[in-house]
């Protein structure tokens, strides 16, 4: 072998195989909105993409086909870019044996990425090409005339109306940037026209017969307190790009919850193609020091596919799954298939939602930070419950000021704290402890409220909320910190007449010994004692 072939041979040698330490399972993550993805769960996602298309394909070998295109639209380390090459440069090996003629084919016929910033462009092509310019001495790829090979990245700009981007929804004020600063205009979803955009970027009519990434995951808001989902446009832009296979790891908050995200959450719970959901409700699980609220999962979509889905659930060392489900059963997705049987025993008594006794967000129209209470009690003030700073307290308030939603002053309260966080481990408390408020009485948005007419109802109405079963059903809904209104649907009205226990509710509802098992493995006992507990 001559000493041009030797070099070759030595950095495919480095870049392609496995070697310890691998520099993509050291590099820092940009930030918690544009995660690295690790090299081994990178694999994880390939593994998936190569049981489908040998499925699909009558067993045929995915990294044996030299006519097979792939595209990271929004290609951040390189790392599914690298190990897509080291893949096909194995199982190409005996079509294409010349190392070089093989390599040169790999990456300039069928690796494509879209980087996501200047700087991840060059990191990509680093990884991919062994040199930061696809056409540089020390790259393996030889077949390039320009510096970005098939890595794409050129700044892009985004088009401001009414001070927001009309194609991501990014805020002006916040990312309309100077030149040298990052926009976060990415370019992939900055057009309508995703087919011909992708023409001018590497020309000819490209058909990718996969795409796969982990896209920027939200943006920062213009100063409010919740950021802008993002990542749903990457997954919606590629379907515009009809490839055979689709392959995403995004935020697992869509299943239920997320600002925005209605839309997108019905058209994916209602796509048949949808072939394969890993999920991850810890994201430490796949993101080691990083958070990721309400957890990761990935998907495999599959044009061909026209049926249900296989739900795979991934805690720890624990695995559930697969479990062939209908992701658009119901409205939202209950995440774990052994949540299923108790639903449905539950939904069988067709009662009523307790929700129809819940008071709504904001119901006394007052926010969480309202400070228009004073802390002496004065002649025919109200009390105000209010959490501030993680702690409960209470103030005073003229019940003149109260000017909505007055017909529920007069009512016996449980209060139940909106936000409750407690971190992924299980069994998880799920909601913050109640706290009963005599009539009269209003609260901020800290709390939302059950209403009932008497003090008795209300201390019914408490043990029920603190059974495991009731805050399990919430759970199948509360997908993040918030317990909104809605996230209590499944929970069945009951008679406020008697203190409630698990045991009664598990003989009412015919929970079986197994069912119960698993609801006391996922929620913990609550108990009523002084500690705030938020």
């Amino acid at each position: 072998m001559n000493g041009i072939s030797d070099a070759l041979t030595e950095q495919v040698s480095f870049t392609l195989r496995g070697r310890n330490p691998d520099v993509l399972t050291c590099i820092a993550n940009l930030s918690n909105d544009e995660v690295f993805t690790p090299p081994e769960f990178a694999n994880r996602m390939l593994n998936t993409l190569t049981e489908a298309w040998a499925a699909s394909h009558d067993g045929a070998n995915l990294w044996a086909n030299k006519m097979v295109k792939f595209l990271d639209p929004c290609t951040k380390s390189g790392v599914f870019l690298r190990e897509i090459t080291s893949r096909l440069n194995k199982g190409l090996a005996d079509e294409i044996p010349d190392l070089e003629a093989r390599v040169n084919h790999i990456l300039t016929k069928q690796v494509f990425g879209i980087g996501i910033t200047h700087l991840t462009s060059l990191l990509a092509r680093r990884s991919v090409y062994c040199s930061k310019h696809a056409n540089g001495q020390h790259s393996i790829a030889k077949g390039f005339g320009g510096e970005a090979g098939n890595i794409w990245f050129e700044r892009t700009e985004h088009t401001w109306r009414d001070g927001k981007c009309e194609y991501c929804g990014a805020s002006q004020k916040t990312n309309d940037r100077g030149e040298g600063l990052e926009t976060h205009a990415y370019a992939f979803i900055h057009t309508k026209e995703i087919k011909t955009r992708i023409a001018e970027l590497f020309g000819g009519d490209m058909q990718f017969d996969v795409i796969i990434g982990n896209p920027p995951y939200q943006l920062a808001s213009d100063g409010g307190t919740r950021d802008i989902p993002i990542y749903q446009r990457f997954v919606d832009q590629a379907k515009n790009l009809t490839p055979h296979f689709l392959v995403m790891v995004i935020p697992s908050r869509w299943m239920a919850s997320g600002l925005g995200l209605s839309e997108f959450r019905q058209a994916m719970l209602g796509d048949r193609r949808m072939r394969e959901l890993v999920d991850y409700p810890a994201a430490n699980d796949v993101f080691p020091g990083v958070e990721v609220k309400a957890g990761v999962c990935y998907f495999l979509w599959d044009a061909a596919h026209d049926g249900d889905c296989n739900v795979t659930t991934i805690r720890g060392e624990e695995v559930v799954g697969p479990m062939v489900r209908n992701l658009g059963e119901y409205d939202v997705f209950v995440r774990d298939g052994r949540a299923m049987s108790i639903l449905r025993k539950v939904q069988k008594h067709e009662e009523p939602s307790v929700n129809t006794i819940l008071a709504r967000d904001k119901e006394f129209g007052w926010t969480s930070n309202f400070d228009g209470f004073h802390k002496t009690k004065c002649a025919g003030d109200l009390p105000l419950y209010y959490i501030r700073t993680m702690k409960r307290d209470v103030g005073y308030i003229s019940r003149m000021e109260v000017t909505k939603s007055t017909h529920l002053i007069d009512t016996w309260k449980v209060l139940v704290p909106k936000a409750y966080n407690g971190g992924d481990g299980i069994p998880h408390q799920i909601l913050g402890k109640p706290l009963i408020a005599p009539s009269p009485s209003v609260c901020t948005q800290s709390f939302l409220f059950f209403y009932v007419g008497s003090e008795d109802e209300a201390k019914s109405l408490q043990s029920y909320y603190t059974t495991r079963f009731c805050r399990f059903l919430v759970s199948l809904r509360k997908i993040t910190q918030d317990a909104t209104h809605s996230a209590y649907t499944w929970v069945p009205m009951q008679t406020w007449d008697r203190i409630w226990t698990d045991d009664a509710l598990y003989e009412k509802y015919g929970i079986t010994n197994q069912e119960r098992a698993y609801i006391e493995s996922q929620v913990r006992a609550m108990t009523l004692d002084s500690s705030a507990d938020e």
